[in-house]
């Protein structure tokens, strides 16, 4: 065959494996294909959405909760209301947004960043997505009956023990979180060894992009400090249905006990929230700076070093709890070292923007807003290193100001960075540029007068969780501008949300790569198509969209045929060859039904309906892990 048929046969070629590759993953659409896909595409938009949707209601009930506070002696909302209304907030915004939205762009992105098809496991995948819908959905239905938790969203014994607390609010509480940790696990799992092995041939681990490494290093902490908040819960359960005595010191409990196995989690808990949110930053910039992060091993060395010294501070919550005095000086040591490798990143991206040629556009308008906020929590938070000044403000709303400068300020903000970044490759659509930066100045301005006089009102003597002030304390003109600010924010939020639907209804076609940007996300179609790539990309750098070498190859490599996906080596990306891919089933569904049941049961003392749940799990469990049948050509291959 001549050189010119051989060019002329090639796209011909192309278009039969990718009318093929269309086939074999393609999902009709259909109830059935609603319910069952295990596109990680699907799954990190559903992520997301869900995510979204607690946040609206998790964010309503702040707004309730300012309006009690805005004027002292109000009478909006009762005490019990108030209790109720303040710990679904913070378990919300916590354990039912935070996490699970970066779960929503980690499954949409990391297969794409690190050019594979899928995520590892994609039916646990699925599982995981229905088991935290279903447990989000079980406890915000609490505050329709009245039965939401009461005991604030750090559940402290023995305020949530039975005497204190005798209806199932706080059985919501703890069987919630347990169910949720299921799904947290289980993603967690995925990612680690999505990205240990099926990284794209040629991406060693020093090419791997920093948001990848900011995903795999929250895994590894979720991995870890989870398993502490888990048996808090069963051991609260327990107590509160059985008598257990874990927390009774009058039978030989602990209460401090409680403190140390939550703040075990906890502490680690704040970085598996703000990590990923670092990882955004250090994704988007690149974009907006016209070239690569500064200090590209040092960022990941930051990120490494933030996941093992976050499990050595947990006590740092607990300087008031008398404690010996000698104990808190190491935990205050390890408080102050954290901030070290979090400056490390802060002036990595600072020293970026000095050397790029810096396109201003609200992705990094938010980039700019969250470097602001975060170092002003982190200064707020170096404070709370120092034991004696950490002892003045416990339980202050000078506290409440601080996490919410490093929680909202730190994650919140770059949560839009990205989906205004991303929302190109999410729905195939532009944003409109003009009604985004309203959004950004109305959220920037309004988050500050919300928190910041928050600091002022705690410094002033007022405590955290108290559902109206007499009016003669200096607190009352605090409040009503930390209201106020609230509103200004929540309008700044709207107009987020109105700027994406209406890019999603509206908004111009966008290209596959409007941007530039440098990582293999934007090798792909706008939205991706099922397969993700027809050929499985080289990689060659760490930019690898910057790379004419991996641009090539994409252009010139043979597809990877059928439903497949590669496999390489966990060090330096070596293809060890193709691997067989799971079809879309409705058994992640039945399993997550299963552990519902249980949790239903539980909550409601029905023993014989959790037994029966169990029995669900067990068998959809057993078909799941079933070994497929083969056709006897298949055995014979196999064979």
């Amino acid at each position: 065959m001549s050189v010119e048929t051989e060019e002329q046969a090639r796209p011909a070629s192309r278009s039969e494996a990718v009318a093929a590759l269309e086939k074999d993953w393609g999902e009709r659409p259909s109830l059935r294909s609603w319910f069952s896909t295990v596109d990680h595409k699907r799954i990190g938009r559903r992520y997301m959405v869900t995510a979204g949707i607690f946040f609206i209601l998790a964010g309503t009930d702040a707004m309730i909760l300012r309006t009690q506070l805005a004027r002292p002696n109000a009478t909006v909302l009762s005490p019990e209301a108030y209790d109720q209304l303040f710990t679904m907030h913070g378990t919300a915004m916590i354990f039912l947004f935070s996490t699970p939205m970066f779960f929503g762009f980690g499954n949409f992105l990391v297969p794409l960043m690190i050019g594979a098809r899928d995520m590892a496991f994609p039916r646990l995948n699925a599982f995981g997505y229905w088991v935290f819908a279903f447990a989000g959905t079980v406890m915000f239905s609490s505050q329709l009956v009245g039965r939401a938790p009461d005991g604030g969203w750090f559940g402290y014994v023995p305020l949530t023990d039975t005497p204190y607390s005798s209806g199932i609010n706080l059985d919501v509480y703890s069987l919630g979180l347990l169910f949720l940790g299921v799904s947290t696990t289980a993603g967690a799992i995925n990612f680690i060894v999505t990205v240990v092995k099926m990284r794209a041939p040629g991406m060693s681990l020093n090419r791997v992009p920093l948001f990848v490494w900011a995903i795999v290093g929250t895994s590894f902490m979720v991995i870890f400090a989870l398993p502490a908040l888990n048996v808090a819960n069963a051991m609260l359960f327990l107590d509160r249905r059985f008598g257990a005595h874990f927390f009774d010191p009058a039978h030989g409990g602990n209460t401090l006990l409680w403190q140390h196995l939550f703040w075990i989690f906890g502490h680690p808990d704040v970085y598996i929230i703000v990590m990923p949110a670092l990882g955004i930053v250090s994704a988007v910039l690149p974009a907006f700076c016209r070239r690569g992060v500064v200090a590209y091993p040092l960022m990941v060395l930051a990120i490494v070093t933030i996941s093992i010294i976050s499990f050595g501070v947990w006590v740092h919550h607990m300087f008031a709890t008398g404690l010996p005095q000698l104990s808190y000086s190491f935990f205050s040591a390890a408080s102050t070292l954290i901030t070290i490798p979090s400056g490390i990143q802060i002036f990595a991206w600072l020293f970026t923007m000095l050397r790029g040629r810096i396109v201003v556009r609200t992705p990094f308008l938010f980039v700019v807003g969250f470097i602001v906020t975060f170092v002003l929590g982190g200064f707020t938070g170096v404070m709370f290193a120092i034991t004696a000044f950490d002892q003045q403000v416990t339980d202050s709303y000078f506290v409440v100001a601080h996490f919410h400068y490093v929680l909202f300020g730190g994650a919140v903000f770059p949560m839009i960075a990205g989906i205004y970044y991303w929302l190109p490759k999410f729905t195939g659509k532009m944003y409109a540029e003009k009604l985004s930066r309203w959004a950004f100045w109305l959220v920037f301005i309004g988050f500050n007068t919300t928190f910041m006089p928050m600091h002022v009102s705690g410094l002033l003597g007022m405590p955290r969780r108290i559902y109206t002030y007499p009016g003669d304390l200096g607190w009352d003109l605090w409040n009503l501008i930390s209201t106020i600010g609230a509103y200004v924010l929540a309008v700044g939020l709207l107009l987020v949300l109105i700027g994406v639907l209406q890019a999603i209804r509206r908004g111009r076609l966008a290209p596959d790569d409007p941007w530039g940007g440098d990582t293999l996300e934007w090798a792909t179609t706008s939205p991706p198509r099922p397969y993700n790539f027809v050929t499985v990309p080289t990689v060659h750098s760490v930019h690898p969209m910057w790379d004419e070498r991996t641009t090539a190859a994409l252009a010139t490599d043979p597809p990877l045929p059928d439903h497949q996906a590669m496999a390489t080596s966990e060090l330096d990306g070596r293809e060890e060859g193709a691997i067989e891919m799971p079809e879309a089933s409705l058994l992640p569904l039945v399993s997550a039904l299963g552990i519902l049941v249980v949790v239903l049961g539980l909550l409601w003392g029905w023993y014989w309906f959790a037994g029966a749940g169990a029995l669900l799990i067990f068998g959809t469990v057993a078909r799941w892990m079933w070994p497929p049948e083969r056709t006897p050509e298949e055995a014979g291959v196999a064979s």
